[in-house]
């Protein structure tokens, strides 16, 4: 049992208070770290951001797109972005990359709560070399929901592909799409973006460059089992860790939560999503939204599901297991599964929803599966930035079967766990009762022990 000592024995007077002041402290810190994590509070699965604000990487930094590559800010993958795109803007940022490196940018367009949207809307993103010549393009349109939330689009240069060689400046080109409300107010704010650009290495020798081929294409069998109450997050940087199993939220029509999966190498994930009923009549198209990103939030699939009121499931296609080869393929199921790490579910209701059924809440349960084999990963010619995007933290093996938060980003950690700090940051997690009640057990022993040194004093 803790005890604390002076010089002369047991600690009594202000010295003694002092010091069991300091070892509270220091055991209440202690246990923050490192406390296994239970059934997760009311307090730990609640309290998004007021008005279901998007939530941005802590100490991301801003910075305003140039309309042309003559006055284009540079990016650094060590660091996340924030800027924002009017409407009907074309914007400009720079990066500088090797030969030896493939470049991966998301933007995440996040359109203001009340914004009108059509289904078209959304925003197209492009990586061009210095000669204006694309590397790849890709657009996030907001879908049959017709429902303002964050959309993600990825920028990409490859190598080892024709076009887009050789080290030197590229430029990352934003586009706003904005279709059929030409006369529309609201659609004249401002979008907020985040940007949160990631380089990987190549390998020390080549690999195959044949995808696999004999995987179970069929659909898996989903989880089943009492659903976990589990909240998600409100942005990437955000999103609550689950592991296979049923869980289960409350959103209201508008609302957007994350959620990330850790699939490691030679393992594949399926999800689906499912509305509960509610009373009302009437059909929302696109009430329910399910989206999976990868590790760089490159799209990998999205469902949705009409809705009438009753009970409406939404599955993702069936994916591969993840592998590196993958990218070398033609499909962009397949193609977009080329790396372990955490993987992002975001569920998405529709703000239809509320004229005909209400402002809700509504149940929605998830049910995630993960299976196979888990295995090395490939050999890399250095390291990606950020250091750990391909890798599953421990803290998030642990959340995936708990419920904790996992890896957390914070301020100090800006560069997105690049930091001094890191091995920390990424202990921290949710206590439950469980670890509550361990904690009351040790303090209460500690202070008996403590009184009845102090008796024997006396």
């Amino acid at each position: 049992m803790w005890r604390v000592r002076g010089r002369g024995g047991t600690a009594r007077g202000r010295g003694g208070a002092a010091a069991r002041c300091a070892v509270v402290v220091l055991l209440l810190g202690l246990w923050s770290l490192v406390a296994p994590t239970a059934a997760p509070t009311a307090a730990a699965r609640a309290d998004p951001p007021a008005g279901d604000a998007y939530a941005f990487t802590p100490g991301a930094r801003t910075v305003v797109g140039a309309p042309d590559t003559a006055g284009a800010v540079l990016l650094d993958a060590r660091h996340t972005y924030r800027s924002s795109l009017p409407r009907a803007a074309r914007l400009y940022y720079r990066l500088r990359l090797t030969a030896a490196e493939t470049a991966y940018v998301p933007v995440t367009a996040v359109p203001p709560p009340d914004a009108a949207v059509s289904a078209t809307d959304g925003i197209r993103v492009s990586l061009r070399n210095a000669n204006g010549t694309s590397c790849s393009y890709a657009s996030a349109r907001f879908g049959a929901g017709i429902s303002p939330r964050p959309v993600t689009a990825l920028g990409q240069r490859e190598t080892g592909k024709a076009l887009c060689q050789g080290s030197g400046t590229y430029y990352l080109l934003v586009e706003r799409l904005d279709t059929g409300r030409a006369d529309a107010t609201a659609g004249a704010a401002r979008w907020d973006l985040e940007i949160a650009p990631v380089t990987e290495p190549g390998l020390v020798r080549a690999g195959s460059t044949t995808p696999p081929r004999d995987w179970d294409s069929a659909s898996p069998e989903p989880p089943s089992g009492r659903p976990r109450e589990r909240s998600g997050g409100t942005g990437f940087a955000t999103a609550r860790t689950v592991g296979q199993g049923v869980w289960r939220t409350a959103l209201s029509p508008g609302e957007t939560r994350f959620y990330k999966v850790p699939v490691d190498w030679g393992q594949r994930l399926h999800a689906s999503a499912e509305l509960g009923g509610a009373q009302g009549h009437g059909y929302v198209g696109g009430a329910l939204t399910l989206s999976l990103h990868n590790p760089v939030r490159g799209a990998v699939d999205d469902s949705s599901a009409g809705y009438t009121g009753t009970a409406k499931p939404t599955a993702l296609a069936p994916l591969p297991p993840v592998e590196y080869a993958n990218r070398y393929a033609v499909p962009a199921g397949v193609t977009s599964v080329r790396f372990a790490g955490d993987y992002y579910l975001v569920v998405h209701l529709s703000t239809r929803l509320a004229e005909p059924f209400g402002q809700g809440p509504y149940e929605v349960t998830l049910r995630v599966r993960v299976d196979g084999r888990a295995h090395a990963g490939p050999a890399y010619d250095g390291g990606p930035v950020p250091k750990d995007v391909f890798e599953i933290s421990d803290a998030d093996r642990a959340a995936a079967l708990t419920g904790g938060l996992g890896s957390v980003v914070t301020p100090a950690a800006e560069g997105r766990g690049d930091g001094d700090g890191d091995g920390v940051m990424r202990l921290v997690a949710v206590g439950g009762i469980g670890s509550g009640t361990a904690l009351l057990l040790v303090l209460g022993g500690w202070t008996v022990a403590a009184r009845r040194g102090h008796a024997r004093a006396r």
